[in-house]
């Protein structure tokens, strides 16, 4: 079996370290750790999910990649019981920004300097970027990518026990300085969307005769970036 990866996680493989212990939280049908075994980057995965259906499916497309004997199978929520697995690096991808913070904030061995977190909210990457800021974790590295029409991001993550400090514009756009503020078509497209929803707002709170202070500036401020390298 080849892993049916797409695009969305083919950008979180890449911030996956080499000879990494994979644990991927939700895993569903563990296409990610499968691609991974598959390319050799990784030796070992955690594959773990609350539903035993999809646990199951992971068992089975493992199974049928040859990588059974590669990988651990675990019935749990978030990644709170995985402490004892050795993993190295945690896939949180395809749940809400809100919910992956929940998962973090309630696995606190994921509080080491030695852990990577990556992490790939479907919505709310603000709120995610603003409990990582507040929380001692530092991130590396974000990620812009585009699939099948829809933009996310994918965020790298490692504790450093220093809580950040942050601008507004950093919560909406990601701090500067991190690998996803490159000039590039994906980084470009993500913005132009971003800016869209912003001024959508801004012109839904002055009709409804409500400040819009707050996100004029988040626009003026990401107008500034998408010029800028």
């Amino acid at each position: 079996m080849k892993a049916p990866i797409n695009k969305r996680l083919l950008a979180c493989s890449e911030l996956v370290r080499e000879g990494a212990v994979l644990a991927d939280v939700g895993t569903d049908h563990a296409y990610l750790p499968i691609y991974l075994l598959e390319k050799g980057k990784i030796g070992r995965a955690v594959l773990s999910d609350i539903n035993q259906g999809p646990l199951n499916k992971a068992r089975e497309n493992a199974e049928r990649a040859g990588f059974i004997h590669k990988v651990t199978l675990r019935l749990c929520n978030g990644a709170g019981e995985l402490s004892d697995t050795g993993a190295t690096d945690y896939a949180i991808c395809g749940m809400g920004g809100e919910l992956i913070a929940e998962i973090i904030e309630h696995a606190p061995h994921l509080k080491d300097n030695n852990i990577s977190l990556i992490l790939q909210p479907m919505s709310k990457p603000e709120v995610l970027r603003e409990y990582l800021f507040s929380s001692g974790f530092e991130i590396l590295k974000e990620r812009y990518v585009t699939d099948t029409g829809k933009h996310y991001v994918c965020i790298l993550a490692r504790f450093s026990g220093v809580n950040t400090p942050f601008l507004k514009e950093d919560v909406a756009f990601g701090k500067r300085g991190t690998f996803d503020l490159a000039k590039s078509p994906e980084r470009d497209e993500y913005m132009k969307v971003r800016l869209a929803s912003i001024l959508r707002t801004i012109v839904g709170k002055k009709e409804g005769g409500l400040d819009a202070d707050e996100e004029l500036e988040l626009a003026s401020a990401l107008e500034e970036r998408m010029k800028s390298n």
